[in-house]
């Protein structure tokens, strides 16, 4: 119960951190001359996770959340009472949380606009994008063997460089077989390959070509020369692509206000000084543990 309560003053604070009621009302408790009403206790449980609000369920556990309370601004005014508020690194946390604040704040606002989003944006990528929807149940595959690190490096440059596929298996790969179809090694579903060829070769879209795949026999490039597949209906991929659409606005309405930003804000950097400043290693700590309350 004891760490409960530890538990529960921590999550007060965050809750009191994102919210200062300001309000009026019926007198709750006095503490040292500090009111809290019953306004203020309110605006604090509304500012809590419904994870935490089910630990206060209840006049009992209301009544436990003004403890709790009591207890938080018994330590404020403690602290404050030491002259702790003085102390220059407690000050410059303080400015920092009000420069987080504010700029959350701005952030909010900027993007706001690039999270309005509509059902035929949706729509619009789903249709523009129906690759990534499709759940591939069948693939032809085509793959180059080789023996070292040193010749699957090669063969993957010259893929790179824009040599065909067949042509490069064709000349390197071990599998003669396979080699002389341009590495091509027939259609298979998903169950009919080894795991770890499976699992890259389904991964892949039609026309890429996987990373090295070190297996006993060698090893493997593959390449996905075609595939068949079902697509996804809409409304079951809907919220993905909605969280997908909005998170590629932001980024793109983030960016913006940056390159605004740098036009308005000089930029003066000392290099020199930089290249002063060092970073100790991390060392690792036990967890820091609190006093219990009685």
């Amino acid at each position: 119960m004891k760490k409960f309560l530890l538990v529960a003053i921590a999550i007060i604070f965050v809750a009191s951190c994102a919210k200062d009621s300001g309000t009026k009302g019926s007198t709750v408790v006095k503490v040292g001359g500090k009111t809290i009403t019953q306004e203020d206790v309110q605006v604090e449980i509304n500012a809590l996770p419904d994870m935490a609000k089910a630990f206060f369920q209840g006049s009992e556990g209301v009544d436990r959340f003004v403890d709790e309370l009591v207890k938080k601004e018994m330590l404020y005014l403690e602290a404050q009472k030491r002259g702790l508020s003085k102390n220059k690194d407690f000050q410059r946390q303080v400015e920092e949380f009000k420069k987080l604040t504010l700029i959350n704040q701005l952030l909010e606002k900027e993007m706001a606009a690039a999270s309005n989003i509509t059902e035929q944006d949706m729509k619009d990528y789903y249709e523009k994008n129906k690759d990534e929807f499709t759940m591939n149940n069948q693939i032809r595959l085509s793959h180059i063997v080789v023996k070292t690190d040193g010749e699957a490096k090669q063969a993957l440059e010259r893929l790179q460089k824009g040599e065909d596929f067949a042509k490069v298996a064709s000349v390197m790969s071990q599998d003669k077989a396979s080699a002389k179809a341009g590495g091509d090694i027939g259609i298979f579903k998903r169950g009919e390959m080894i795991p770890e060829l499976e699992s890259a070769a389904f991964s892949l879209k039609k026309g890429a070509v996987s990373a090295p795949i070190r297996l006993k026999d060698g090893i493997h490039i593959l390449k996905v020369t075609d595939t068949k597949g079902t697509l996804v209906e809409f409304e079951k991929v809907k919220g993905v692509i909605g969280q997908k659409i909005v998170a590629e606005k932001q980024q793109e309405s983030f960016d913006k206000l940056l390159e605004n930003l740098k036009k308005n804000y000089k930029v003066e950097k000392n290099k020199d000084a930089i290249a002063k400043i060092q970073i100790a290693p991390t060392q690792p700590h036990p967890p820091m543990q609190m006093p219990e309350m009685k």
